[in-house]
């Protein structure tokens, strides 16, 4: 479904496609009545269960570091309109672990509403301009997850930890230290 420059979903009218993914499209748009910029979240009739699922996980958050909804349509979501890149490359520590706490300060916001991300990649990262991160994308999110619910052998906590030990035993084993590994 693409969408043409001046198309009107309600008070929203396209400006550009911005992005096009598995799940549908991504459009600037214009909210003609408070007259600011927003994203237009697209889906395929098909996606509607999985589109339903992600407005209310969206809609549950509110955090600095989690992209905000505003509106929600037939087959469509309206949401803040993040203007930035998705994290590229080696990045210098410092702005890395700043990167880092914001997105782990996102997620916490998340699990504490009992939501897994559980598609975190760069590409579903923004940084804007002044450096502050916003966590997109919650179409695959789990909604109702508990620490003690049936699947916390594949939580992400432990996911993580497990990660983070064997990074750790490579690092002992390595006679240099740097980012990559063998």
């Amino acid at each position: 479904m693409s969408l043409s420059a001046g198309t009107r979903l309600g008070p929203y009218e396209i400006i550009d496609c911005i992005g096009v993914g598995g799940m549908g499209e991504v459009y600037k748009a214009v909210d003609t009545r408070l007259g600011r910029e927003v994203a237009t979240k697209i889906s395929a009739e098909r996606f509607s269960e999985r589109f339903e699922r992600e407005a209310r996980a969206i809609a549950s958050l509110n955090h600095p570091n989690i992209c905000q909804l505003y509106d929600v349509g037939e087959n469509y979501l309206v949401m803040e309109l993040v203007e930035g890149e998705a994290p590229q490359g080696p990045l210098p520590l410092e702005t890395a672990l700043n990167y880092a706490r914001q997105i782990a300060d996102a997620l916490a916001a998340a699990h504490e509403k009992g939501i897994v991300h559980r598609d975190l990649k760069p590409a579903n990262i923004k940084i804007k301009p002044d450096g502050q991160v916003k966590v997109l994308d919650f179409g695959l999110a789990k909604v109702g997850w508990t620490s003690t619910s049936a699947d916390t052998q594949n939580s992400p906590t432990l996911s993580i930890a497990k990660m983070f030990r064997k990074l750790s035993r490579r690092c002992s084993r390595s006679s240099r230290i740097g980012t990559e590994f063998q």
